[in-house]
Order: C-alpha cells, then structure tokens, then sequence
C-alpha cells in the first residue's frame, strides 16, 4: 500500500530512522532546539506520533523541527512554487526579444528597456538547470554582448549602474555555463570580469558570487584550501546575501573532503542559520537564488563524504523527489545526478554492487551535466568500487566508462 502522507511527515519520519532515534529521542532533541520550555515528554511524543501521521505542525514548532535535522523550515515545509511562462514574461515586460533589441540599438535607452532587460537576464539564469549547457551558452553570450555594448550609451548614473549590474550577472551566468561544459580557461576569464563589473557598480552580491565560483573551481580541481579561502572572501564581500549561504555550503564540502568532521558541522550550521532567517525567494528557478531546497543537497554532499551513509542516503531520496515533477520531468538535473551518485556510493559501502553501478550508470547519462562536479562526485563513487569490486567486470566497465569521459573533456584530467 502507498504512503499517502505529506511529504514532510514523510521526511520527518525518514530523518529520524536516519539517525536511529525512537520517537522520544526526537523529543529530546527538539527540546534542545525550543526557545522556551515544551511540554512534557508523554505529550510530546503523543505530538510527534500525531506529526508524523500527518498533522500539520504549528508555526512555532516548523523551525524547531527543521534545526532538529539540519534544515530549514522551507526546505522541510516547502510552499508551492512555479516557474514563470513566457506568457508572463511577455506581460512583465511589455516586449518581446526583437523589440528589446531593437531599442537596445537606439542612441538612449529608457528605463522599460532596462526592466526588459531585468526579467531578460532573470530568465536566463532561471533555465540554467535544465537547459542544454551549448544552446544557453550562445543565448547568454549574445545578450551580454548587447548588454555591454550599452555602456557607450547616453545613461544616468543610476542606469549606468544597472547596466554594469547586469552584464555582472550576465558574465556569472556565461562563466557557470563555460565551466559546465569543461572550457576551465574561459569561464575564469568570465569570472574575473563579473567581479571587475561588481567592483565598477559596487555590487556586493554579484561580487559574492564571482568568489563562490572560485570556490567551485577550487573545489572541482581539488584545491580544498582555496575554496575555504574564496568562501570566506565571498562571505566577507555579501554577509547579507544567499550567496553567503551557498559559500558556507562550498566550504563545509571542502572541510568534508579534508576529513574535519567538526569544521563541516561548524560551516553547515552557519549556513543553516543565514538561510533560515532569510525571506523565502520568489524565484526558486534562478541559479543565483540559493533556494531553501538547495541546502539539503549542500549537507547530503558532506554526508556521503564523511561516511554518514543514513543521512546521505535519506537527503539523496529528498533531492530526487524535490528536483522530479509529477511526471517525471526533471526540474533539477545536475542536482539529481549527484543525488544518484550519492545514492550509488552508499549502495556500494552496503555490498549491492548492482544498485550502485545502476545509479552510477544513471548519473551519467543526464543531457545537462555540470562535468566538473558530477566527474568529481563520480570519481569518489568510482574509489569505493576500486576499493570493494576492484576484480568484478561489472565494475571495471563502470570505470572504463568513467575514466573516458574525463577524457574525451579538455580541462579535466581522469582518475
């Protein structure tokens, strides 16, 4: 029979079997996360048996359950959110991408070019997950290089400003993308000229996050000091911002990959506590919004890293059904692949070699890849199979698989 429950009840119960707590040690340890007294252990078990059959938690215990998993109360109780149809766009703006254009070539630009503008680049940056990295790489070139070709325009201040704000985001965008598809040289060149645009506009949030890709490469490379030293420049640059929650993320994955298991809970938890005391975007799509979400793929990442397979496994299922619509359209592709990864790694440690080879096999196969990341991730599946199969032909195909797709990518050398 299937379990019709929420989705959170769901989680909550699976989080808990996670860390193998009865129903009072989850009492117990909710309490530690209460700003004021509960009630008594009876009623509170009584309370949580009535939550995880479905009851809907009231507003003051939502952050209390989240803290108690390492969570936040949005990506445990999420609000419904959609993306934004052309149709919409169209009537936020008013124009269309040939009337843009059009008046991007005229000797002034007025502020409703620039709100086209605006919602242009919004766009953009929202089909980053899921839109093949060749075709929005070609469309994000070209509107930066509208963009920046505004700057020799007659503008105010205000909307000189707007425009290097732009092209920043623009630039971020085109760098992530370049990176994606393993061209290393040009998206540090991209990346270096958004943080030169967030420099010229004062633009502490585009500035953070040209230093969380620095974090990134850092990270995919290897450099594990370096991420822990861009993280905390970027979080020194936009302490206010998402990003800051997304730089606390890249260093808590570093910290994992050093084998500091205090450090990964420290960085964790400053990034837990920034994006739980942050408004809910309104624009979950946006790659430049760390969405409430998002943070649990951060943590299952570290999980997996420092052997705490449970709590890998039970956050790699949540990314799965998060970033997978109803009908099976993937909204998250590049988040699912690492969770199949993920998934794959803790089958191999539980002696299911073929589970393990088929979510491996599965993560490879996604038509938008981030290649840095995912041949990272896989390449730390692939230690555990040479570890535990290393003679078993199953596993080697896998490897050989593996091994020639870091090849055939300039930029990213193999295992």
């Amino acid at each position: 029979m299937g379990d019709d429950r929420a989705s959170w009840a769901r989680r909550i119960t699976a989080e808990r079997a996670a860390r193998d707590w009865s129903q009072l040690d989850a009492v117990r340890a909710l309490r530690a996360h209460a700003p004021a007294e509960l009630p008594s252990d009876e009623s509170m078990v009584r309370q949580w048996k009535r939550w995880e059959s479905g009851s809907v938690p009231g507003e003051f215990y939502k952050p209390i359950i989240a803290a108690t998993f390492g969570t936040v109360t949005h990506a445990l109780f999420p609000e419904p959110g959609r993306r934004k149809s052309d149709k919409e766009i169209l009537a936020a703006s008013g124009m269309e991408t040939p009337e843009i254009v059009s008046r991007l070539n005229r000797s002034d630009v007025n502020n409703a070019t620039l709100d086209a503008l605006r919602i242009t680049t919004d766009r953009l940056c929202s089909e980053y997950p899921y839109t093949p990295s060749g075709q929005l790489l070609i469309e994000g070139r070209q509107w930066l290089r509208r963009v920046v070709e505004l700057h020799s325009k007659s503008l105010t201040l205000d909307q000189h400003r707007e425009v290097l704000a732009l092209s920043g985001w623009l630039a971020l965008l085109v760098g992530c993308v370049e990176y994606d598809s393993g061209d290393r040289h040009a998206a540090e060149s991209t990346r270096q000229a958004a943080l030169s645009l967030a420099s010229e506009s004062d633009h502490a949030e585009v500035a953070g996050w040209a230093h969380e890709m620095r974090a990134w490469f850092a990270l995919t490379t290897g450099d594990y000091r370096g991420v822990i030293a861009a993280a905390q420049a970027g979080a020194e640059r936009a302490p206010q911002h998402s990003v800051a929650v997304q730089l606390a993320g890249q260093e808590a994955k570093a910290w994992a990959r050093l084998g500091d298991r205090r450090q990964v809970e420290v960085a964790l938890d400053r990034g837990r506590r920034l994006l739980e005391g942050m408004p809910r975007p309104d624009n979950l799509d946006n790659h430049f919004v760390v969405d409430p979400a998002k943070f649990d793929f951060y943590a299952m990442d570290c999980y997996r890293l420092v052997g705490e397979d449970k709590l890998a496994r039970t956050l790699a299922e949540e990314v799965l059904r998060v970033g997978t619509d109803f009908d099976g359209t993937e909204r998250s592709p590049m988040r699912n692949a690492e969770a199949r990864v993920t998934l794959g790694v803790t089958a191999a440690r539980e002696g299911d070699l073929e589970q393990a080879l088929i979510h491996g096999e599965r993560a490879l196969q996604g038509d938008r890849q981030s290649l840095p990341s995912l041949l990272m991730t896989s390449r730390e599946l692939a230690a555990v199979l040479r570890q535990r199969y290393g003679t078993e032909p199953e596993a080697q195909e896998y490897l050989t698989h593996l091994r020639d797709l870091g090849q055939s990518k300039s930029g990213f050398p193999p295992s």
